[in-house]
């Protein structure tokens, strides 16, 4: 981003390389606008450029972030039902339980 230039077009794949909100994403393309910098997505084909592709642009953007709210409330609702369900996600504990024991004695006497 430091490096354009007035007259550079900043070029990105898919709008959610570009930023992870909404107003991230408006507040970035308002800065390139400002700095004379195009910008443009070659997944959804916008072209900032024009008016038609700041239109385009935001629509994109609301429903991208609205998908991504979506996946979070998903997962979300996932990880809560497999609770429920007795399922305890993460890494397996290093420690057997005569490890822990020990560990807790040795804190006690502390030794750290």
């Amino acid at each position: 981003m430091d490096a354009l230039r007035p007259g550079d077009t900043l070029v990105v794949w898919r709008l959610d390389h570009l930023g992870r909100s909404l107003p991230h994403l408006i507040g970035t393309v308002a800065e390139l606008e400002a700095r004379g910098v195009a910008f443009k997505s070659l997944t959804e084909a916008i072209d900032t450029t024009t008016p038609g592709g700041k239109l385009i642009f935001h629509i994109f953007g609301a429903l991208a972030e609205f998908e991504r709210n979506l996946i979070r409330e998903r997962t979300i609702a996932g990880l809560s039902a497999a609770r429920d369900r007795g399922r305890v996600g993460g890494r397996p504990s290093s420690l057997t339980a005569a490890k822990k024991r020990q560990a807790k004695k040795m804190r006690g006497e502390g030794v750290p």
